[in-house]
């Protein structure tokens, strides 16, 4: 089975940095493409951004230029960096594979 398990979500600041990161296991990982989503209180499910198998990344306009995603395949793992973090940003983040999803990291922004 497919297993996505995130890490590195904490309380920040506004205009600070976090890195969330995503080890997968029981699949390819490089035969796919992945990506993050966020929920914040009482919002619908967000894409946030995507890699795809040749790396090339994909973000929505609300964070393209502030975070970035990144995979090393090597070590079955994807990356998302947050800069410039604003309160709205304050969200669970997933990472996806497919039809599966990890149980998030949460990250509160503090202003």
């Amino acid at each position: 089975d497919v297993r996505l398990v995130e890490s590195g979500g904490g309380l920040a600041q506004a205009g600070g940095s976090l890195t969330l990161s995503c080890v997968v296991s029981g699949i390819t990982f490089n035969d796919y493409a992945v990506g993050w989503f966020r929920q914040a209180p009482g919002k619908d499910l967000e894409w946030v951004s995507s890699i795809d198998v040749g790396s090339n990344t994909y973000y929505p306009n609300s964070v393209k230029g502030r975070f970035i995603i990144s995979r090393d395949n090597a070590k079955n793992t994807l990356y998302l960096q947050l800069n410039s973090l604003k309160s709205d940003d304050t969200a669970m983040y997933y990472c996806a594979m497919g039809d599966s999803r990890g149980q998030g990291t949460q990250v509160i922004v503090s202003s």
